[in-house]
């Protein structure tokens, strides 16, 4: 949700880097919010994301009200290609939800995941792949700023995955236990100016009595190199459980592999009503290393020994043309005639 929500933002839109390679100069994190960018970590990148929070819940109707705190995490790993991404990811939660029906409050202690998932995100569709290619206009500068309708299309991934649930889970609907299939369609527009729009589309716990569907929209902001801002809307729709939840928050570039961020979450109903405060971090190990690169050269010189072998064949091809070159080949050829006498 967040460098292809965040700092790809920065590196796409304010460093004009293209995102076709997916491995990135700065971490490329989903957090802050909940969707998922279409772009990869990148290959060889071992990527770790967590973020503590806390909630409280009132549902008014029923009259029962949860307070407590989880922790949402996700690792994640760039396997094979650059648009290939394996990934587990999950939230645990532990809370006290009291009871106020009776005369006497009740209060039922609460622990599980309210999911845990592995999966996979594959890049079907990079439209910024050959952006590089785009000449500007030297005529006219307008012409250079103007909007392109082809800034429209969006980079296009899909992911697949299995969700665990176990038995008597408090946090899922009833019956809902084992294993259940994860499909997701996450897009993504990189814009001018720092903006940057991510959309997710996914069928969660598949098969099961109580499917449910969600759509994630994140708009996110840079506002430097290290400032990003974003909101976020999420719409849960299920016969178990059903909400429309807004996040806001930002996020700061510590290093080149480290990302702080914040959120808050809260909707705008009664059944319940949710408020959550996040706290989260992101953190990469950085194994990439670019093809060609192997043989332990940088970019430079490796540019540097292409151009000194083009400059001995040049010079070999001008000390084969000089007089000299001509004249012993003639006195060559003389004593080839001579022998054969």
């Amino acid at each position: 949700m967040f460098l292809n929500k965040t700092y790809l933002t920065i590196v796409l839109c304010i460093a004009g880097l293209t995102a076709h390679a997916q491995y990135t100069e700065v971490i490329n994190s989903n957090r802050p919010g909940v969707s998922r960018s279409a772009f990869s970590v990148g290959t060889n990148v071992v990527q770790f994301e967590a973020g503590p929070y806390t909630v409280k819940e009132e549902h008014t109707p029923l009259k029962y009200d949860v307070s407590g705190f989880g922790v949402d995490f996700a690792a994640r790993y760039g396997l094979l290609f650059p648009q290939l991404e394996i990934n587990i990811e999950g939230v645990y939660q532990n809370d006290t939800q009291t009871d106020y029906r009776s005369t006497i409050p009740l209060d039922l202690k609460r622990s599980n995941f309210k999911n845990l998932t592995l999966g996979a995100k594959y890049l079907v569709y990079d439209p910024y792949k050959n952006a590089g290619e785009e000449k500007p206009n030297i005529f006219s500068y307008h012409a250079n700023k103007r909007f392109k309708w082809s800034n429209l299309i969006p980079a296009v991934a899909v992911y697949v995955g299995a969700n665990f649930d176990s038995a008597d889970n408090p946090y899922t609907a009833p019956g809902v236990e084992g294993f259940s299939p994860k499909v997701m369609v996450a897009t993504q527009n990189n814009f001018a100016s720092g903006w940057v729009l991510v959309m997710n589309f996914s069928k969660d716990r598949i098969g099961t009595d109580f499917s449910d569907f969600q759509y994630i929209i994140t708009l996110t902001k840079a506002i430097n190199e290290q400032w990003v801002l974003f909101g976020e809307t999420q719409g849960i729709h299920s016969d178990f459980y059903a909400d429309n939840l807004f996040r806001f928050g930002g996020a700061y570039l510590w290093g080149k592999d480290f990302q702080l961020d914040t959120a808050v979450t809260f909707n705008t109903k009664d059944t319940p009503s949710v408020f959550g405060l996040n706290l989260g971090v992101s953190y990469r190990l950085d194994f990439h290393k670019d093809p060609g690169m192997d043989n332990g050269t940088s970019a430079e010189e490796e540019a540097e020994r292409k151009a000194n072998k083009k400059r001995k064949k040049n010079k070999k091809k001008g000390d084969d043309a000089s007089p000299d070159s001509d004249n012993k080949r003639k006195k060559e050829t003389q004593d080839i005639d001579f022998d054969d006498e």
